[in-house]
């Protein structure tokens, strides 16, 4: 797994953008209910959507695995039991999990495949897996990866149309954003059943903070998007 920015800086960015960090969470609320059962949140960063998830809406999420110390450090004091690991390589024996969270996770993995059968491997038969991310049809892929490729959020034309708090470049820089289709197609071949796709933020990225966005089932204009898979008995 690739790892990002210290945790500040992730921080820093999802609270210079709130609205959009709420849009998120409700959407990941979403697919997690109405039962998640114990969850194990796979690449947690600093924590920061869990400890939302559960001081907020009552959504118990306690264990963790996290590649960097910086990040685990500070989901531990948002009350984690974290693991240091990654999700090619999951720290916990098979079927211990009711869900398994990959919120923002397989654009920074070494092994996409890998890191969906793993998921399978911790959970119960029966479980569900929740997969969030932004896709690279949306908005947000498209002129995140242009961007980058013009060198960066000064660039003349990328200024006249980024958000008033883009990505950090870096963060930009190492994903590797997936299809809708990729993503159903890893979690079907992994062996989920999918149950459920749902979508937000469906403002173009230099106004996708100015407003709370409520999850709209379906895809067909979400940036952000959730995938709930189900593992067969």
């Amino acid at each position: 797994m690739i790892i990002l920015f210290e945790a500040s800086k992730y921080d820093s960015w999802f609270l210079s953008n709130q609205y959009v960090l709420e849009s998120e969470v409700l959407l990941i609320k979403y697919m997690l209910e109405p039962n998640p059962g114990r969850v194990l949140s796979v690449g947690c960063g600093s924590g920061l959507f869990e400890f939302i998830l559960r001081t907020r809406y009552g959504i118990r999420i306690e264990d963790c695995v996290e590649p960097s110390p910086d990040m685990a450090r500070v989901a531990e004091t948002r009350g984690l039991r974290v693991k240091i690991g990654v999700a090619e390589n999951l720290p916990f024996p098979d079927g211990e999990f009711d869900t398994v969270l990959l919120n923002g996770v397989l654009d920074y993995v070494t092994d996409d495949v890998k890191a969906v059968k793993e998921a399978y491997r911790v959970l119960k038969p029966g479980g569900h897996i929740v997969v969030a991310d932004v896709i690279a049809e949306g908005s947000y892929g498209l002129l995140y990866k242009l961007a980058e490729s013009l060198g960066g959020w000064d660039n003349t034309y990328i200024a006249r149309v980024k958000p008033p708090n883009p990505y950090p470049i870096e963060y930009v820089r190492q994903a590797r954003w997936h299809t809708v289709e990729e993503i159903m197609n890893l979690l079907r071949n992994a062996g989920f059943v999918i149950v459920k796709v749902a979508q937000t933020l469906t403002r173009h990225p230099k106004y996708s903070n100015e407003a709370i966005e409520y999850p709209i089932d379906g895809y067909d204009r979400g940036d952000y998007v959730a995938f709930k898979g189900w593992k067969p008995y």
